[in-house]
This record gives structure tokens, C-alpha cells and sequence, in this order.
């Protein structure tokens, strides 16, 4: 019982919990803004995505990352675990174990296009991390495939609910572009976030024979594609029509929270953590935002 245990207590804070909403959220919204209803695939698209998504993510990542993890400092609290050995293979059991029962539910709650997509955001999660694939180690490559575990999920939301070639929701062309661009200012999103977390990382990465792409561009042009990026997201949603284009505005803390950091140097690259962290608070603040947002134009404000 005491093993078993330590192996949940290990794999609860190797799954991030604070991220948990990052991919959550995404597809309760993107289904619940589709379908428009609450029904039993929401709920258990959004269980999935909220916990064992991000164990399955997250714990396969800190078993293929052992050696580099026991290098950097930030591994061990709310970033990550350090996972002994003995507990890799348990933890890779117990982690996509869990995921099998509610993949199963939504493969026969959905069709084809909702298969497609599900498969390709479960294969990012493994393709990251596992040995013979590590995305992680592919620099952009690395960001790109980071970017897809948050905004796959708020795509299969769509797919689910029918946001697909003979699905059961009706889309106009207005709608179809609004998605869309949310979509694709997400992706942005989501590569800056992880790029900008790759900055940390620099030295322990090179110490362990890493390659991101932090270590590729190094710190400064990482962040400046940081900015970039977060900056073509706002514009992004700036552009697009109707009331959501608001949300573009969401990108000037993420700007404001990097801009400290721009005479940064490889050297001193650890300097951004605490950036980073308040990062992985941010994203509650804008979440909040984008919640009343989705509240607002449910009621038609």
C-alpha cells in the first residue's frame, strides 16, 4: 500500500497539476461553444483532458528525462518530478493505463475525423518524450509538437461536437474563419510559452547533451521569437471579426511578463525562471478573461 502510494504521490506532481487546466479548458470550451449542450462526452472529454492527458504527457516526460532532470534545479515541486528508476516503468503503466478507458468512450462517442485528431494529439504526447522519437530534442520541432498537446485538444472539442466534414453542427463561413484564427493564435501561444520556458533550461540542457531550441538559437533570439509570437497571436485575434478579436489584448501580460528579460544571455539564461513561473500563473488570469468572454457571447453581450 505504501508503494503504491508514493507511486500516485509521484505521478500527481510528475502531472503538473497546476498546467491541468491548460488542455482542459481548451476542450470543454471548444466542445460546449460547438454542441452547446452539456452531455456525457463533454464530461468525459473534459475529466480526460484535465488528468490522465497530462499524466500521460507529463509522467512519460520525467521518465525519459531522468538524467537531464537530476540537472536542473527547477525539477522536484510544481515542474516536475524526479523519478527514481524503479518507478519508470510503474509509472508508465499506471499513466497510459489510465487513459485507455476514456479513449475508448470517446472513439465510440465520435467518428472518423474525431479519431484522426484524437490519435494525433496522443501520439505528440509520446512522440515528445519517448526514446527513438524525442520530438524534445528536435529544436523547433520542439515547440511546434509542445504547441499541438494544447491546442489538439480544443481542436478535438470542435471535431467531437461536429465542427467537421459532415458533421452535425452548422458552421457559416463566419464562424469557420473565427475559429480558425482562434486556432491558429493558440498555436502561437503556445509555441512562444514553450520556447520561452526552453530559455531556462539553456544550461542544463547543453550540460546533459540536449538539443531545444534554446539551445539551438540561443537565449536571445529564442526570446525574440518569444515576442513574435506572442505578439502575431494578439494580432491574430486583433484582425478577426465579432467580439472574440478582444481576446487579442490577452497578449500583453505574456508581452509585459518577457519584456524584463531582453538583455538576457545564455550565461544568465536561468535568470528567466522567475518569469516562468509567474507565466504559469498568468495563464489563470487569462483564463478568467477568456471565461467571461465565451459567457458574454453565450448570451449573446
Amino acid at each position: 500500500m505504501t508503494r503504491t502510494a508514493d507511486l500516485l504521490r509521484k505521478v500527481f506532481v510528475a502531472s503538473r497539476p497546476i498546467s491541468w487546466p491548460n488542455t482542459a479548458f481548451p476542450f470543454a470550451a471548444a466542445y460546449f461553444l460547438t454542441a452547446g449542450v452539456v452531455d456525457w462526452k463533454l464530461v468525459v472529454g473534459t475529466l480526460f483532458f484535465l488528468i490522465p492527458y497530462n499524466a500521460a504527457m507529463y509522467g512519460t516526460n520525467d521518465v525519459f528525462d531522468y538524467e537531464s532532470d537530476l540537472r536542473n534545479p527547477r525539477k522536484g515541486g510544481v515542474e516536475g518530478a524526479v523519478l527514481d528508476p524503479s518507478l519508470h516503468r510503474p509509472v508508465l503503466y499506471l499513466v497510459w493505463g489510465s487513459c485507455v478507458p476514456f479513449v475508448i468512450a470517446l472513439v465510440l462517442g465520435g467518428g472518423p475525423w474525431s479519431w484522426v485528431v484524437l490519435a494525433v494529439s496522443l501520439f505528440a504526447v509520446a512522440a515528445y518524450s519517448v526514446a527513438g522519437l524525442r520530438f524534445k530534442e528536435k529544436p523547433v520541432l520542439d515547440s511546434i509538437t509542445s504547441s499541438t498537446h494544447f491546442v489538439s485538444p480544443a481542436l478535438y472539442g470542435l471535431v467531437l461536437a461536429g465542427w467537421a466534414p459532415g458533421g452535425s453542427a452548422v458552421v457559416t463561413p463566419d464562424d469557420a474563419a473565427v475559429g480558425v484564427s482562434v486556432l491558429c493564435a493558440f498555436f502561437l501561444w503556445g509555441m512562444a510559452s514553450h520556447a520561452f520556458g526552453a530559455i531556462q533550461d539553456i544550461l542544463p540542457d547543453r550540460a546533459a547533451g540536449i538539443d531545444s531550441i534554446g539551445t539551438l538559437l540561443g537565449s536571445r533570439v529564442t526570446l525574440g521569437l518569444v515576442l513574435v509570437c506572442y505578439t502575431a497571436a494578439g494580432v491574430v485575434l486583433l484582425v478577426t471579426g465579432g467580439p472574440a478579436r478582444w481576446t487579442g489584448l490577452l497578449a500583453i501580460p505574456y508581452l509585459l511578463n518577457v519584456a524584463p528579460y531582453l538583455g538576457v544571455r545564455d550565461e544568465t539564461s536561468e535568470r528567466t525562471r522567475p518569469g516562468w513561473r509567474r507565466f504559469l500563473w498568468l495563464n489563470y488570469l487569462t483564463g478568467f478573461a477568456v471565461t467571461l468572454t465565451m459567457i458574454g457571447l453565450s448570451l449573446g453581450v
